[in-house]
């Protein structure tokens, strides 16, 4: 049975054939003087300074992204509750995320959509295991873990769920089963991949894209949080197995250490990546990790210029 409501992507893609998303929301709030070292990364700023979230949404649309994501990445009833936050505490949190983005909308009197994000397991154990996906947790584990955040986001008044940076095909399979419950909202779930074939924990990028490729109100599949060099081959890989619109938002190719929280490396042709995407198939695009508004502007004046029109 269909669903009654459209994919939210879609009156976007069908006016524009492309869609711009925001950039990484850690990244511009680090340029803008704020330290994110401790567990709950950005989503602390929730509590301490909102604010400063709801400013960086605003430079984002005024970069000409048509759709922002919640600070609730990192956010989850369990990192809350280590942070020494009560359960309605971490709610009023939860649903903040969603107000603050859609504050920003209203004030600027923008159409954009607001994705929940919903970050994997591994963003709540801060060890950098996206960039594994190799964490013990049981599918009982993450079910729960999942759930409880998603219940609180679903209502809080998005377009859509975000399910981003996810390195393991086992919580992919967990995180549709909760959708699929929900009935109402549409989600994306985009990839955290290691090279151009899979994902972090070994599963074929191919396996989740045609799980995705299954269920309903899946908005969009894709990868984000990943090299720029590996985004066009995992593009091509979930083409050939799904006909959903494919978003992609890479990092700059720097190359994140745990260990200390820095980056290293050098920037890759983060744009050029995104032409390759697009002839590979991809129509929503943005980025992620040390991709800022600047580069969000770049490429939205790349899409008005039609530089990747048919």
């Amino acid at each position: 049975m269909e669903s009654v409501n459209p994919n939210p992507f879609a009156p976007i893609l069908e006016s524009r054939g492309l869609v711009v998303l925001d950039g990484g929301l850690a990244t511009a709030l680090e340029h803008a003087g704020h330290h994110l070292g401790d567990e709950l990364w950005s989503a602390r700023l929730l509590r301490d300074d909102p604010g400063a979230i709801q400013a960086i949404h605003r430079r984002y649309l005024e970069a000409g992204a048509d759709c922002l994501t919640t600070a609730s990445y990192q956010a989850s009833f369990p990192g809350f509750a280590s942070a020494g936050m009560s359960r309605p505490e971490a709610v009023a949190l939860l649903v903040r995320s969603t107000e603050l983005a859609r504050g920003a909308v209203g004030s600027l009197s923008s159409n954009a959509l607001v994705a929940a994000s919903v970050g994997p397991y591994a963003a709540y154990l801060a060890d950098g295991s996206e960039y594994t996906g190799r964490y013990d947790a049981t599918r009982s584990e993450l079910e729960t873990f999942h759930r409880a955040r998603w219940e609180v986001l679903a209502r809080s008044g998005p377009d859509l769920m975000a399910c981003e940076t996810i390195p393991n095909g086992s919580e992919v399979e967990v995180l549709l089963d909760i959708l699929a419950d929900d009935r109402r909202q549409w989600a994306w779930f985009s990839f955290c991949c290691g090279d151009g074939e899979s994902l972090w924990d070994g599963t074929p990028v191919e396996q989740v894209a045609a799980a995705c490729d299954g269920r309903e109100r899946v908005a969009a599949v894709g990868v984000n949080c990943t090299a720029p060099q590996h985004v066009p081959a995992l593009v091509s890989r979930i083409r050939s197995v799904t006909d959903l619109p494919i978003i992609v938002y890479a990092n700059s190719g720097e190359r994140y250490l745990a260990t200390s929280r820095t980056w290293q490396g050098a920037d890759e042709p983060w744009l050029a990546s995104i032409d390759e995407s697009i002839r590979a198939g991809a129509t929503i695009l943005g980025g992620c990790c040390r991709v800022g508004p600047d580069r969000i502007a770049e490429l939205r004046a790349a899409v008005d210029r039609g530089d990747w029109s048919s």
